[in-house]
């Protein structure tokens, strides 16, 4: 079954059982759904919780990135973990001012080191870009109840009261 496999890689083009490319050619593939390896070098937290996996010194020069949107972390996992690690990812390669990049939005995305990944704490916040929140005490939101005094008949009836 295997060879066969394999003979039909060679007979069609187009169809591939490579491994992933390196992320210095992802610009090469823009608009392909690719499989994209690499060492992430640190990650980023950007505004409003959105998380930037790095894979070079200087991410202004460099022609790729991985980008994870605050309400994708729930299904992704603690990014934070992948720094120092190689990664595969699959998706769709992206152009992002004149960069390439593709959006993690499932942990089923990675592979290689990243599949150790722990997932994010209940507690997690992304409003406050990994940090994490203990939650706010309140007060509790049942009333309080005082018993109005219930209205009494005069027990005197005045003697100019008529009786029938």
């Amino acid at each position: 079954m295997i060879l066969k496999l394999a003979a039909l890689a060679f007979l069609i083009p187009g169809v591939s059982f490579a491994g992933c490319i390196p992320f210095a050619q992802a610009q090469k593939h823009i608009g392909e759904t690719q499989c994209v390896s690499g060492k992430v070098l640190r990650v980023e937290a950007g505004s409003q919780g959105t998380h930037f996996l790095r894979f070079c010194e200087d991410a202004a020069s460099c022609s790729f990135s991985v980008v994870v949107f605050s309400d994708d972390l729930k299904n992704v996992g603690d990014v934070g973990q992948l720094a120092g690690k190689t990664i595969e990812i699959r998706g769709e390669v992206k152009d992002y001012d004149g960069s390439a990049e593709i959006i993690l939005q499932k942990a089923a995305q990675l592979k290689g080191d990243a599949l150790r990944m722990t997932p994010l704490p209940k507690a997690f916040d992304v409003e406050e870009r990994g940090h994490f929140s203990a939650g706010q005490s309140r007060a509790s939101k049942t009333r309080a109840t005082t018993k109005k005094p219930s209205a009494t008949l005069p027990i005197d009836v005045p003697e100019d009261a008529e009786q029938d």
